[in-house]
């Protein structure tokens, strides 16, 4: 097994993680078995407990674990599912050192940093890599070189070239390359004191990846080689694009997989970079352009919402679009009204809207108006966890008559719980961990849309993964269905409950109402886009075509009105 270990220098957000995807799919092009590692030093066991503010979203993986978003952009672009225990972080790491000297594994042993935490560390790095069944393991850590918390990783890193040897072993360094507008020049001693940092931990970087906001000129990569002591032609130019998916061609024509294959002793094999070329061209010059609007409560972080964002791109390069996002803070429409034209001022030039997953009452009121206005006036709606717990709240209130209807989450004395807390959450009284997490099976009706989506008319089973402690309430399953509600989906087998949890809704007659609990963005491609965000997109770009041609959308004809 051979690993790369990619560090950041200067400044934290640099893109260290896209940099690792991208050089991942050019591996994985190269037709090489790959896998990715998230380090991350902070002592939080895993990310399922952050502020999405402070840290971006929570990105659950196949087997339910809470991690960093970088482990979605690995999948993205690895199109793979990463195998369990590929984020590890520093509460992890002393958590089972503690636990092991607690249970004898380090008898007369004084436990220490140096060997027992590091080689906790490189036990992690190499179980993660047996687990994937990988060649090549990329290792992405996280914060930035001087950090007094990553000080443990980054010597468990350098004992990797001394355990592994060198040709089975790259450091890759990441940093930044300001540019000054009032001197009009490019300035490389921010990365000359980066690398000789990461060197002071005797870490001496076998490739320089350099960021900065143009392609840098050949005088500037010859000095950072210089001063860095590495060959100029292992010094590469991340510079800004108009998309990420543009970064493995740009990181591919300068040389960065032929630098690592010749590094590593590998092959020379040329890479079928198609799908990202064909990626690239419809993400730049699409045929068609549509408007989303996103109705949620972390609108000024959008990688809050990265993997949405990331599967609506996907879903506009399978349709051959570009899809344009309008931010709705979902708490400026809690007062809003269609009589006072609040609702038409903020969502009446939207092609679609899409309500996202999230916890707390911040903005409910404003995302149930949201749903109320896709529902009455024709506009494809797709809601995501949350989303459907909102769509079944709206269609309680408005159409089935249950007045006040709420979920336990808002209003614990609601009089019709339509949305409540599952059975198996009732007892548990920790919150990291411990929600309804990773992949479970979905039941599809026959006939229904989503199963039409799916690729299975007829009905089937698919899986998705979850992120949620909140379900409809069995109880109301036969009302809303008698007031006209789809119930579409379900999860099958589950003891005592009857038909299964609900899992998907929709609204017969309708162009496009379309609810999951589980989140299919997690599992979204650029080359296999997820089947609702494809089928919302094409719905929402129908819309567009027959307002300009003045004819109704499918289904608009018969779509049901409020009736309570």
């Amino acid at each position: 097994m051979k690993y790369i270990f990619v560090t950041g220098g200067v400044v934290s957000s640099l893109g260290k993680g896209v940099a690792s995807a991208s050089l991942g799919a050019l591996l994985r092009a190269r037709g090489y078995r790959v896998t990715a590692v998230k380090i991350d030093p902070y002592i939080n066991i895993d990310a399922g407990t952050m502020r999405p503010y402070e840290h971006g979203e929570v990105f659950v993986t196949a087997s339910g674990a809470e991690t960093d978003l970088d482990i979605g952009n690995y999948e993205r672009f690895l199109d793979l599912d990463i195998p369990p225990g590929s984020n590890i972080t520093t509460g992890q790491v002393y958590q089972e050192v503690i636990r092991k000297e607690r249970a004898g594994d380090y008898l007369s042993q004084t436990v220490q940093v140096i060997p027992h935490i590091t080689d906790e560390i490189k036990r992690r790095i190499k179980v993660a890599g047996e687990n994937a069944g990988a060649e090549i393991v990329l290792i992405e850590v996280g914060g930035t070189v001087g950090d007094i918390e990553s000080l443990p990783f980054l010597e468990a890193i350098r004992q990797f070239r001394f355990d592994e040897g060198d040709e089975n072993v790259l450091y890759l360094h990441l940093t930044l390359v300001p540019y000054l507008g009032t001197s009009n020049e490019f300035k490389t001693k921010p990365t000359q004191h980066s690398v000789a940092t990461l060197r002071s931990v005797g870490i001496s970087p076998d490739i320089v990846m350099v960021r900065s906001k143009e392609k840098l000129p050949s005088e500037i990569t010859r000095k950072i080689a210089l001063f860095t002591s590495v060959r100029e032609n292992r010094v590469f130019s991340s510079f800004d694009v108009s998309h990420v998916y543009e970064v493995p061609l740009a990181l591919e024509e300068q040389g960065l997989g032929k630098a690592v294959e010749d590094l590593l002793k590998l092959e020379r094999v040329h890479p079928n970079l198609g799908v990202w070329s064909n990626a690239v061209r419809t993400i730049k010059q699409p045929t068609r352009a549509v408007t989303i609007a996103l109705a949620g409560k972390y609108t000024a972080m959008p990688d809050a919402y990265l993997s949405l964002l990331e599967s609506l791109t996907h879903a506009g390069i399978a349709n051959d679009a570009r899809v344009n996002i309008k931010w709705i803070n979902a708490e400026e429409l809690d007062n809003s009204s269609e009589e006072e034209g609040g609702l038409e001022a903020q969502l009446g030039d939207v092609d679609g809207i899409l309500v996202p997953g999230g916890f707390g009452i911040r903005g409910i009121e404003g995302k149930i108006h949201a749903a109320e206005y896709a529902r009455t006036h024709g506009v494809p709606y797709l809601g995501i966890c949350l989303g459907m717990q909102i769509a079944v709240i709206e269609y309680a209130r408005n159409v089935a008559g249950l007045e006040g209807a709420n979920s336990t989450e808002f209003d614990g004395y609601a009089p019709h719980k339509v949305i409540d807390l599952m059975p198996e959450q009732v007892e548990i009284a920790g919150l990291g961990g411990t929600m309804r997490l990773g992949d479970w099976p979905m039941d599809l009706k026959a006939g229904t849309k989503i199963a039409s989506l799916y690729g299975i008319p007829d009905g089937g089973t698919v899986r998705e993964r979850h992120r949620h402690r909140f379900e409809v309430n069995p109880a109301y399953t036969e009302r809303l269905q008698d007031a006209g509600l789809t119930i579409s989906g379900v999860t099958p087998g589950v003891a005592g409950r009857g038909a299964g949890l609900v899992e998907s809704i929709e609204i017969p007659g309708h162009p496009f109402f379309v609810a999951l609990q589980a989140h299919p963005e997690f599992k979204s491609r650029p080359m296999r886009p997820s089947p609702p965000f494809a089928g919302f997109v094409a719905a929402a770009l129908e819309r567009q075509s027959a307002e300009r041609s003045g004819r109704p959308s499918a289904g608009s004809e018969s779509q049901p009105m409020p009736s309570a």
